[in-house]
Order: structure tokens, then sequence, then C-alpha cells
């Protein structure tokens, strides 16, 4: 049974969230009408504003509402280190942590072949320039533990270790305790800080 255009249209757009079905989106859209009217305004107009406000960092790629995020403005988090990641979920986790003081660098995804995700895709050309142009001493490749992001680790630590400049950086990758498989957005804190303090280098 169909409803008004309206609430059609709602529950259609709700399901664009990830793991949100037609049932789960029903009783989305029904909550906000029935009961969370308030709430639903609020959401539209955060919505609105996210959408049309939120950048990524010209620095680290990372979500920003101004042109430089908040991470990358603090002098003391530019101690010549930068960790790499691959979507903002995942340098949220380490931060939450509470046990890295150096900066980032979001690819926002992986190499990816088969869905024609190159690396112009998700910027590390622009990771390059800026080890170089930053005199950064350590790179922590935090891709995640998947095979995707074992290829991208290992190809950014192949683009800098083709230049001779670039041999003084020590690239290090995150060490054992992490799942194989897993994503860093869903491990516990206690398991990412063991996994920072035990990093080695890539080529061992």
């Amino acid at each position: 049974m169909a409803f008004s255009p309206l609430v059609d249209e709602l529950v259609e757009s709700l399901r664009c969230l990830p793991g949100v079905g037609q049932k789960t989106a029903q009783r989305m859209a029904f909550h906000l009408l029935e009961k969370g009217r308030s709430g639903g305004e609020r959401l539209a107009g955060a919505l609105a504003q996210a959408m049309t406000g939120v950048r990524r960092c010209e620095t680290c790629q990372n979500f920003s509402d101004t042109p430089t995020c908040g991470i990358c403005e603090d002098d003391r988090r530019r101690n010549g280190t930068v960790c790499v990641v691959e979507s903002p979920s995942d340098l949220l986790a380490i931060e939450q942590a509470g046990d890295y003081r150096g900066g980032y660098f979001v690819l926002m995804g992986h190499l990816s072949p088969i869905d024609g995700v190159g690396p112009e895709d998700i910027g590390i050309n622009r990771l390059l320039q800026r080890v170089r142009a930053e005199g950064v001493t350590e790179l922590i490749l935090a891709t995640n533990p998947t095979v995707e992001g074992e290829a991208t680790a290992h190809y950014i630590a192949d683009r800098l270790d083709s230049g001779g400049a670039d041999r003084k950086i020590l690239i290090t990758r995150l060490a054992h305790g992490i799942p194989v498989g897993g994503e860093l957005g869903y491990v516990d804190g206690f398991t990412l800080t063991h996994a920072f303090r035990g990093r080695k280098p890539l080529a061992e």
C-alpha cells in the first residue's frame, strides 16, 4: 500500500543510509511523523547545512567546515609523523584511542582496479607531495588489513621508496592485533593503542 507522495519520498530517501532497508526506513519515517517532528526538522536543517558546508580539508582530506581542519592547524601535531587512513571513521577511531598525536591523511577509500579506483581518485599524489613538502620523517600506513588495504599500503610505500630523497622516511605499518579482514572503525581503543606502539617498518 502506497502512502502520500511525500511519505513515500521520505521513506525512499532514508533508504540511502547504509543498512537501512524498506521496513527500517518506514519505521524511521513513521516515528518522525508521529512523535519526532521537532527532531525531524532539526535533522533536516543539520543535513542541509552539512551537505553544503562540509568540505574536505585541503591538507589531510578529512571532513571539515573550514579550508583546514583543526588537527592540521594544531602546531603541536606537526611533529613529522603522518598517519594514512582510509576514511574519517578510521581517523575518529584512532583519535578516540587517545595515544597518537601526529598528523593524518585520509584517502577516502582504497585502491580497487575492479571498481575503477586508482591512485588519483584517493589522493595518493597529494599525499606524496605533502610528505616531501613538509619533510615528514615517519609515514604510518594505517589502511585497513584487507586485501585492498594491504595493496594500497604497499603501493604508497613503493612510490616513496622509488625516490632517492624519500629513502630517509621511515615507513611503518600498524602491528598485528587488528583482526585480518576487519576495519579500524570497529576496533577497540586498547587494541589500537597496542597496535600503534608495536608498529614496524613495512619491509620487515
